[in-house]
């Protein structure tokens, strides 16, 4: 069973352009240097999900037409990552349905402290309506997709990636364990992120991620999660080894 994977976003957690920022990536006027916070939507011919709902998530949704949602899923609870969960009330309303959120019980408590209302024993008319579901390290499938969890390190916080047939996404991470390498094995898609290429606490380089992939070995690998730091990307695309690119938003693929 093939999906079809779409990048809503593939910016770092303050987008590019920046607010304020008067660099030559943030006046870019190409298309491509133009980096909502990075999300994915994942698609079969029955369930249509997201990886993580950051401040963007209503902008890409409405960018990318979305008119259904089976799920949101999260790979850990930083604010770029979750802050569009109220976002799903429109899902609510217009479809009559409760929102099924897969989360882990770090991310679970952060939600409850972020969006308090949400799970408020006296529900305000309106908030959104969501079902959290536990998921750790087992695979589990959300209707006909199956998710094999990858747990990578962003300094010291636990992330989730996910693999999906044979592809694999991973954001926020600058550290891999050897064990959860062997799940990133014969992969014919590896996005990764590669934040800029000044080292950085929680999140690998440019060339950390280069030599991650010619490591892991994939068919072909996208980076993402970019920051304005990186630099242009018509510039910094020539750079890159044949069978890796920079993912853009909008960028589709067929897996």
């Amino acid at each position: 069973m093939s999906v079809k994977v779409t990048f809503l976003g593939t910016g770092t957690s303050q987008g590019v352009p920046i607010i304020a920022c008067t660099c030559e990536v943030c006046t870019s006027a190409d298309s491509r240097d133009k980096r909502l916070r990075s999300s994915i939507l994942v698609e079969s011919e029955t369930t249509r999900l997201v990886i993580d709902a950051g401040p963007d998530f209503r902008q890409q949704l409405l960018r990318a037409k979305i008119k259904r949602l089976d799920a949101v899923v999260f790979t850990h609870e930083h604010k770029d990552h979750i802050a569009g969960l109220d976002e799903v009330k429109a899902f609510n309303f217009i479809h009559k349905m409760v929102m099924p959120v897969y989360a882990t019980n770090r991310v679970q408590q952060a939600l409850h402290r972020e969006f308090a209302y949400i799970f408020s024993d006296e529900k305000y008319p309106g908030i959104p309506e969501i079902k959290v579901i536990d998921f750790d390290n087992e695979p589990f499938f959300i209707g006909d997709i199956l998710l094999t969890p990858i747990n990578v390190m962003h300094f010291r916080l636990p992330v989730k990636g996910f693999r999906i047939n044979d592809f694999a996404y991973i954001t926020d991470a600058n550290f891999i364990p050897e064990e959860e390498k062997e799940k990133l094995k014969g992969l014919n898609v590896l996005v990764l992120n590669a934040l800029r290429k000044e080292p950085h606490i929680s999140h690998f380089t440019f060339e950390e991620a280069i030599e991650l992939v010619k490591e892991l070995k994939p068919k072909k690998a996208y980076f993402t999660h970019i920051s304005h730091q990186l630099g242009l990307h018509e510039e910094i695309s020539k750079e890159l080894p044949a069978n890796i690119e920079l993912a853009v938003d909008g960028l589709q693929l067929i897996i």
